[in-house]
């Protein structure tokens, strides 16, 4: 979950936590620029170090914290107090330490009360045990933002990881053609580190140029596991069979498995351009410009025609791959798809239970489904 916001009634205790911890940073820091008096300068903001060694250390810096909580600012004016990069509100040694659960239980106790409207409090962690007294505390008097990493390897990924680099990107001013922004989020992997990296990179090197296309993201953006797939999924939607049977090729010789081959890239590109065919003609649907135009397309379908489409974990249909499979889904006949999964389950047969030459096995199931007319 890329950003879960709640809001309490108290405004001036914030909390910006969560597993990604670059992305907490990031928010934190621009909050913390946010929540600064402007008039007050450097008497405006406290910073306390959270990034504490050990137990005594971190009961330290609690301490710290409330000391500069109950100090009234300089001038009358108003101050912000911000816990920065805390690392013991998890499940370590460290945090466990009746020392430190001490002292946060006196910092819960302030912070419950009021501080008044002259102090603000922010407090940034990247690792947080939410069975603690002390994070309910904050669900409860804060205004919490929680950024956690994105799981690439969980279904439905890819639309969160859409999501915020379509953010990030528009702040940039950076314009993605539709090919490009695919193989972006792809190759960054929903990491957000590497997204702004990226992003950077691209930025820096368009100069006032603003459009993103996918030549350059292949010239710029690092190629990894995750990239040459899609590259080979996208040659295969694409019907350009020179360009998948060099990027099969090129897999095999990174020391990926055929099988692997097969069942990460080839298989699914294929069930997704089928279930999309099938989608498109059964309900009339038009070719999408992009993959979040068949997203609201197939969230307007009674659910009894969407019952057998893949889904995500929490159950909602995993519709990102289908609609980059109905930008290419007129290339194809149903009959062609039908008969390309059936070479893919041929394929795994003989991967299993045969001696053939791997690439062979692959190179016939690709030829046959780009092959035909």
């Amino acid at each position: 979950m890329p950003n879960a916001k709640t809001k309490s009634a108290a405004a001036n205790i914030y909390a910006v936590v969560g597993s990604d911890e670059a992305e907490v940073k990031c928010v934190a820091a621009d909050l913390a620029e946010k929540l600064k008096p402007a008039d007050a300068g450097d008497f405006g903001l406290e910073v306390i170090d959270g990034a504490a060694d050990n137990a005594e250390q971190a009961a330290a810096r609690i301490r710290s914290t409330i000391e500069a909580l109950q100090t009234l600012p300089f001038f009358s004016g108003k101050k912000l107090v911000w816990l920065k990069n805390t690392n013991f509100l998890g499940d370590d040694q460290k945090s466990r330490s009746a020392a430190v659960q001490t002292a946060l239980e006196e910092l819960s106790e302030l912070i419950e009360g009021d501080l008044g409207v002259e102090t603000a409090f922010l407090i940034s962690a990247s690792d947080v045990d939410k069975r603690r007294s002390f994070y309910k505390t904050l669900a409860k008097c804060a205004e919490l933002q929680i950024f956690n990493k994105l799981d690439s390897t969980r279904g439905g990924w890819e639309e969160e990881a859409g999501e915020i680099v379509q953010r990030r990107a528009k702040k940039r001013k950076l314009e993605f053609d539709n090919d490009a922004f695919e193989l972006f989020v792809l190759l960054t992997g929903g990491d957000t580190r590497e997204i702004e990296n990226e992003l950077e990179k691209i930025d820096l090197y368009l100069g006032n140029e603003r459009r993103v296309d996918v030549d350059l993201v292949r010239e710029l953006v690092p190629l990894t596991r995750a990239g040459v797939i899609f590259d080979l999924s996208s040659a295969l939607a694409e019907r350009d069979l020179e360009r998948a049977l060099t990027l099969v090729r090129r897999l095999l010789d990174q020391g990926e498995s055929a099988i692997g081959i097969l069942l990460v890239a080839i298989l699914p590109t294929i069930r997704n351009l089928l279930l999309a065919k099938d989608l498109m003609e059964r309900h009339r649907l038009p070719r999408p410009y992009a993959p979040f135009h068949f997203i609201s397309a197939i969230n307007r379908l009674p659910a009894d025609a969407t019952e057998h489409l893949p889904r995500k974990k929490d159950g909602s249909i995993n519709a990102y791959v289908l609609g980059i499979a109905a930008q290419n889904a007129h290339r194809f006949k149903v009959e062609q798809l039908v008969a390309g999964m059936e070479s893919c389950l041929k394929a795994n047969l003989q991967l299993v239970t045969t001696q053939l030459e791997h690439e062979l096995i692959l190179t016939e199931v690709i030829v046959k489904l780009l092959g035909q007319d």
